[in-house]
Order: C-alpha cells, then structure tokens, then sequence
C-alpha cells in the first residue's frame, strides 16, 4: 500500500485549520494554467484529458485496422475519418443545411411551421420544446414520454433579463448576425435582432432552475385532451407526423413546464410567421455549426467558447472528432475502453467500498435523533433497495441501425440522431429497462437515478486520484469513497427524498420529520448563498439551486469518514507521511477539488450549474463536520472555525 498524498503538494505557507481547499492544493494552484482550450480545469479534467486520449488511441486503432464493413469498429473508424476530412468539410461549406434551410423557406402557414419543427427535431434541430422517454416517476415500471420548455440558445433564461449579462446579449446578436451572413441567409442584422427579441419572449415563459428542480411541481401527468387543452391551438398531430413519433407516444404524457406549454402556442400563433421561420433557420445554423466549414466552427467558438466560458483556443480537432463517436457510439468505444482500462479487481474493490458506505449510512440513519421511527424504517427500506451499478453494463446497446458513410460527417450525426430516437421511442409499452445506463463506461462521472433507486459508477471514474487500487484506504474514502456516499445522498436530498425505494414519487415521510429536515436544509441553504467566487466578485452562490448537491457532498463525505472507520475494523489508521489516517482522509477530499476556473466560465455556471464552486464543495461541506474539527483541533480563532450549533447535520 501507498499513502497516495505527495507531501510537496502540501503547501508551506496556508493551514488547514484555516482553509483546507489552499492547504491541500496551494502548490497546484500556483503552478498550473488552464490549459488554452478550457475554461475550468482539476483533478476531475486531469482524469478526463486521460480518459480521452486512451479513446482516441483506440479510435485511432479502429481507424488503421480495417475491420469489416458494418462492424462497430468500422462504424466508429468511419465516422471518425468523416469528422477529420477537413477538405471534404471546406469544400461543402454550408451545403449540408441547405436541404433543411428550404424546408422553412417553402413554410407558408402555421401548419407548415409545426409540421417543419417536428421534422427538423427529427434531424436534431431542437424546437421550442424538447421530449424524451423514460420511467415514469408514479409508475416507475412503466415508461412515459416527458415533454419540458425549450427555444433558447443562450444558456438560461437569466441571461435574457439579467444586468449582469448584457454584454452576452450584445455579442449574442453580433454572433447571430455573423453566423445567418455565412448561411448567405438575408438581412442578417435584423434578423438576428428579430431573433433576440423572440427568444427573450420564449424565456419570459420559462421556469427558473430553482423551480425546475421541483420533482412534485414538473410532475403533471395529461392525457392527449389534457394536452391539447394546455396548448390552444397546437396540432400536435401534424408535429408527430413530422418527428416520426407514434400518435400512441402521446396518449399520456409527463409536461414538466405546464405554463410554459400554454405560453409557447400563444406565440406561435401571435407572433409573425417570418419571423419563427427566421428563428428555425438559426436553429439549424446553430445547431449543424461544428459539423460544418471552419468559417462556422470559429464563429460558433468565439461566441459559444471564448465569449460564454473564457477559454481562448478551440479544442484540437481530434478533440472534437472523438467527442462526435462519443455521442453516436459511446458503448460501442466503451465496450473497447473496459477491455483496456477497467480490470476485475477494480470491480470488486468498487463492490466492497460500496458495501461499507450502505452500512455507514444505514448506521447513522439508525442514529438520528431528528427522525422518527416510522421514517427511519422507511429510510432504512430505501437504502436496502438501492441498486448499485459499477464500471460498465451487463448488456451492451447494438448499433445495427446505424449506417456511417466515411464521406458524410452531417448525414451520419443525423442518422444517429433518427437511431437514438427510434431506440428512445420503442421504450414505451415496453418493461422499464433496469440494466439500462445514463452514461458511458469511459465517463468521469457518476450519478444516482431516483426512479430505478441506483447508483452508478462509470469506469472512467475509476481511476487516480478518484480511485487507486495501490494507494491507502484513507485516500480511496476520501474521494471515491465521498463520490459513492454523495450519489446515495442524492437519494436522501431534498428531491431525492421525495422517491420511494421502488422509485416512485411518493411521500413516506410524516410532517414532521420532513420539517425537521427542512429546518436543516435551510440553513444549509442560508451558509452557501453568502459564498462568492473569487473570480465573480459580487456574484452569489444560490443556494436553492445547490441544494440537492451540497446535501449530497455534505452527506457523502459525512458517510465516507464513517465508512472509512468501519474499513479499519476497529484497529487505528497508521500514520503515513507524517499524516493521520483522518488527515490523508480530508486532504484527499480538498485533492478532488482542486480547480482553476476562468471568469466567465465562473459567471456561467453560477446561473446554470446545480452544484457549487469546487472551492466551496471542498471548504463548505468539512465546516459542517465534526470529525474535521477535531482532526485539526480547530478553535474559533481558525478561519475553518462554525460554531457547533450552526454546523448542519443532515445524514
């Protein structure tokens, strides 16, 4: 076994009884750059940068190997070769969207309009709304098709009505104008204005994310009258037609944003036929954009990159290339990438870390004294039921339906788009596919899925710093050990909770226990919207929208350390490094977090992003802990000091 914490990442100069995050990654933070095509780099990018290139080594492998035509390496070879054909992509300029552009140029009446957004949607020209099939929340055996508010191509409906960014509005249109220019679309400058002003009209309708996180609020189950009767004057026939979707689909459907369904018909039909023909010959634009000359790939970067996150420089395009097979044929690469990279020990190590965090959650849910008994059983009932899935599926999607041209970059992002949602569609009707994945093998990342009541833990994750089979076990719960108890945590947060074991909504909770638990959060709530990046001064935390990951993180970690006593089976931690066991614990928690992030990119993800600062992931959550306290016999005079009753402990 090794430690796994290199002392010379320690700094010299910051304490950790007064800021873990700089004491654990001063030297880190001083050192290293973001690298000129991010805008926001760490541990988890660091793994990421790994993850892609052992893919493109083996796309590459696929390229020069000539395997058989219709085979998954030939498919993912050829679709990689049609993305590097630089020539090819330059020599056919905007002709891939011209078939598209025509079709809303010959639109002559609403019908037709309806009719045009639901064959564009077909085509992965998203509309003004967007659907998508999955496990219905109160039935979760069963499948449904959910329908949610769309038609904005800036980030969030904020950056519309938001002071702080109106510059993005101003760039907005100037980048609209350039890009309707090289489509050789006419009056580029008004049109592009025209579309501002209907796109600002589209997000006056739209929910906010704070709103949007409600699970019971954007539960709204219609049937086809109640659809139509929540949007006058909408043919949903015709746009079915179009989008190639079964009339069936929507016999019964989930409309997460009620009002926003009802305000987006009533602009359909007030506003001027013109100009949603100019907004959908955008969206084409904007969406066909990296498939196409270079002319649009730079212009889609300035705005899209440079402008809305800070990063300077284009990623290289095998970058992007391996990106596109990612997104057409990401099992069919993580197939390979787990024969590579993924070996059966991880596997089982994985399945006893896992093991420990269920029991060090079903420990301290035994032990809560805010929680009643009826609750707490129901809890425990919960936490027996969670599925967890580790590294890669048992069953593998097939990608027979998929034909790639080596010579047709935009044929075959379409093809796979038309494959995607036919194998979404032919879901419903159908038993809820419970060995089903949400991500890749070769993802860094992981998720809890509250309807199947899962926990999953790609192989991509898997992996130094997150994940070491060498190093000591202080290290591993300390960070994988932490992403394991925040995906349970989710489970337990503030929507999570709202799901049964069986991953149904449904409140197993009495009234005052949920108040109990709404005390808690609250606070939680009041400590993280103080926060402030240092890169957005001025700029807040909002602490609803984090909610649901700062319980994760705080319950995740919490857990974590529990679970890290019970790997000791009684025995004490050795000292390594000069470093207690609890010390190389927290410091492999701030090691996870370590992150430079770019000021705009910082702005950005303020609005949109549900989880905090990785400064704040760090510093916030071990303020709330006890055991950190002690670890580092913090007093009130230490700038990590929270007084003992304004420490939050939910989990």
């Amino acid at each position: 076994m090794t430690a796994g914490i290199d002392s010379s990442s320690l700094s010299g100069t910051v304490r950790p009884q007064d800021d873990l995050y700089r004491y654990a990654n001063g030297p880190w933070l001083e050192e290293h750059e973001i690298p000129a095509d991010k805008a926001i780099y760490g541990a988890f990018h660091a793994l990421w940068d790994t993850a892609e290139q052992d893919v493109r080594a083996i796309v590459e492998k696929s390229v020069a190997a000539g395997h058989p035509e219709g085979s998954e390496p030939r498919k993912i070879a050829d679709l990689y070769s049609s993305f590097m054909d630089e020539e090819a992509i330059e020599r056919l300029g905007a002709e891939p969207i011209a078939e598209q552009l025509a079709l809303v140029r010959g639109v002559e009446d609403l019908p037709g309009l309806v009719a045009a957004l639901g064959q564009l949607e077909l085509q992965g020209v998203p509309g003004v709304f967007h659907y998508w099939v999955d496990a219905d929340a109160k039935k979760s055996d069963e499948n449904i098709v959910y329908l949610t508010q769309g038609g904005l191509s800036l980030p969030d409906e904020s950056y519309y009505r938001e002071d702080s960014f109106a510059e993005v509005r101003t760039a907005y249109v100037a980048h609209v104008t350039r890009m309707l220019e090289f489509a050789g679309l006419p009056d580029p400058a008004g049109a592009a204005e025209r579309i501002m002003e209907l796109e600002t009209r589209v997000a006056g309708a739209h929910w906010d994310r704070v709103k949007n996180r409600d699970v019971q609020l954007t539960y709204n189950k219609v049937d086809r009258a109640g659809l139509d009767e929540l949007t006058p004057g909408f043919d949903w026939s015709t746009w079915l037609t179009g989008a190639g979707v079964p009339e069936s689909a929507f016999a019964e459907v989930v409309v997460r944003e009620p009002d926003f369904f009802t305000a987006a018909a009533a602009a359909l039909q007030e506003v001027e036929l013109d100009r949603w023909k100019e907004w959908l010959s955008w969206r084409i634009v904007h969406s066909a954009a990296p498939l196409l000359s270079a002319a649009f790939v730079d212009e889609n970067f300035a705005f899209y990159g440079k402008t809305l996150t800070g990063a300077p420089e284009l990623r290289e395009r095998w970058k992007r290339g391996v990106g596109a097979v990612e997104s057409a044929l990401g099992e069919a690469l993580g197939k390979l990438y787990v024969a590579e990279h993924f070996p059966p020990a991880a596997k089982a190590r994985m399945v006893e870390l896992v093991q420990n965090l269920v029991e060090a959650y079903r420990q301290r849910i035994e032990a809560l004294d805010w929680m009643g008994p009826d609750t707490r059983q129901r809890a425990l009932d919960k936490l027996g039921t969670f599925v967890p899935k580790i590294g890669y599926p048992d069953q593998w999607k097939d990608y027979d339906a998929l034909e790639v041209d080596p010579a047709d970059l935009f044929g075959n992002v379409r093809r796979s788009v038309a494959v995607e949602t036919a194998r979404d569609l032919a879901k419903l009707g159908q038993p809820v596919d419970r060995t089903e994945w949400k991500m890749t093998p070769q993802t860094v990342n992981a998720y809890y899925n509250p309807r199947m009541n899962e926990i999953v833990f790609p192989a991509g994750i898997l992996r130094p710093p997150f994940f070491d089979l060498a190093a000591d076990d202080a290290i591993n719960y300390g960070a994988i050990g932490a992403v394991i108890g925040h995906e349970i945590g989710h489970g337990f947060d503030d929507q999570g909770s709202r799901y049964d074991g069986d991953g149904n909504l449904n409140d197993w909770w009495t009234d005052e226990d949920r108040a109990a638990f709404e005390q808690r959060t609250d606070k939680l709530v009041a400590q993280y919207d103080v926060l402030s990046p240092d890169e957005t001064p001025g700029q807040h935390v909002n602490g609803k929208l984090t909610l649901g990951e700062n319980i994760g993180d705080l319950g995740g970690l919490s857990i974590a350390y529990v679970a890290y006593q019970l790997s000791l089976d009684g025995g004490e931690a050795p000292e390594v490094g000069g470093l207690s066991g609890s010390e190389r614990f927290f410091v492999s928690w701030a090691h996870a977090w370590s992150t430079k992030t770019r000021p705009e990119e910082a702005a950005r993800r303020l609005a949109i992003d549900p989880h905090s600062p990785p400064e704040f992931r760090c510093n916030a959550v071990v303020k709330n802990i006890d055991e950190f306290h002690q670890t580092y016999g913090i007093t009130e005079a230490d700038g990590m000091w929270l007084s003992p009753e304004d420490r939050v402990r939910i989990w």
